[in-house]
């Protein structure tokens, strides 16, 4: 069977991660990456001879408005137009600053080709609204995907974990937000944490993803850069209780979810930015969610918990699903999540 062929437009926090993520799948092949200027993630990526993941070769093109002189004048090299890109791939994986993936798919329709956006895009701008455990199934052969953001992402995670095992009528979440990825400088010098109105939007996409749950949330942006942490509040329905143990089973269990506890040493997001520096993860990322085993309470009938979303690379396990769902190539949730765990390495350290 013939590689699914992939190209990923914008070079950034998530572009990078996108292209790395599709060059560690066995049944697919990055054919390239393209972007607008000779920013520093695609000069480092030069200075490493274009080598990225799994020693794949990373074949750079350009969009329009780019100009190439400034890209010759520093030595690295270039493929070719972003329209030649697209003509070359069956899937494009958009991670353009938010509303150029809306003009982007201009292009991708003329060529007939199929997209997926990330979360900075407009729901509108796709077919389905995705996630790879809550909604599979919705976009197995979907021209146009576009992923839930950050937190969302890892939020679902839990919520959908718990609703599958329990059954689950309503959550309430406080989302810690960090304000700004490591190395922004758009957001300023700040000392203060700012409110957000309430609900969060992440609580509103969850009801659009998960329709059958009822979310509501308030967020907290906070002076840090290494990932979000959310509490959440879930009831169960029919009035059903939910203990501790049965929680914990249900989190242990899932592979894009790691129980973490302070004891051990895991004392906040930091903690777990640093663990996956230690085990070697390609700029410290980690695909999966942390979730502390202490934090878990019972209120009632209900369940409190606590997890950390490390923003840079969790959305990237979910993205790599949606791939497998619009190009059909495994048509059930159990199924994709399994390939893209397997070739991410997802959940080995459970075994």
């Amino acid at each position: 069977m013939s590689k699914i062929k992939v190209g990923v437009a914008g070079y950034g926090t998530i572009g990078q991660r996108l292209a790395d993520g599709v060059a560690m799948q066995e049944d697919m092949e990055l054919v390239g990456i393209a972007d607008l200027a000779p920013t520093l993630s695609v000069r480092a990526l030069a200075e490493n001879d274009m080598i990225g993941a799994n020693g794949v070769k990373y074949d750079l093109y350009l969009v329009d408005g780019a100009d190439k002189s400034s890209f010759d004048a520093l030595g690295i090299p270039t493929a070719g137009t972003f329209e030649e890109l697209v003509g070359k791939v069956d899937i494009m994986l958009d991670s353009a600053p938010g509303g150029i993936g809306a003009k982007n798919k201009e292009l991708y329709q003329r060529l007939g080709k199929k997209a997926i956006f990330q979360g900075g895009e407009k729901n509108s701008v796709a077919d389905v609204f995705f996630h790879g455990y809550a909604n599979y199934e919705k976009g197995v052969g979907a021209d146009y995907l576009k992923l839930t953001s950050c937190n969302t992402t890892g939020l679902i995670r839990t919520v959908d974990c718990l609703d599958r095992a329990i059954g689950i009528e309503k959550v309430a979440i406080t989302i810690i937000r960090r304000v700004a990825d490591p190395g922004d400088y758009h957001r300023g010098l700040t000392n203060a944490l700012q409110m957000d109105k309430a609900p969060s939007h992440q609580a509103v996409d969850l009801m659009t993803i998960m329709p059958h749950v009822e979310a509501t949330g308030i967020l907290v942006h906070t002076p840090v850069t290494h990932g979000h942490i959310i509490t959440v509040l879930a009831t169960a329905k029919d009035g059903k209780k939910i203990t501790k143990d049965m929680a914990l089973e249900a989190f242990r269990a899932h592979p894009r979810i790691r129980t973490v506890t302070i004891d051990e040493g895991f004392r906040g997001n930091a903690s777990l930015f640093k663990y996956a520096r230690d085990l070697g993860n390609r700029r410290g990322d980690m695909y999966e969610i942390g979730l502390w085993e202490d934090s878990i309470v019972e209120s009632g009938n209900d369940i409190m918990y606590a997890i950390n979303i490390p923003q840079e690379s969790v959305t990237i396990p979910e993205t790599i699903d949606a791939i497998r769902a619009a190009m059909k190539m495994q048509l059930t949730r159990d199924e994709g999540t399994a390939m893209t765990n397997k070739y991410l390495n997802i959940g080995k350290f459970k075994k």
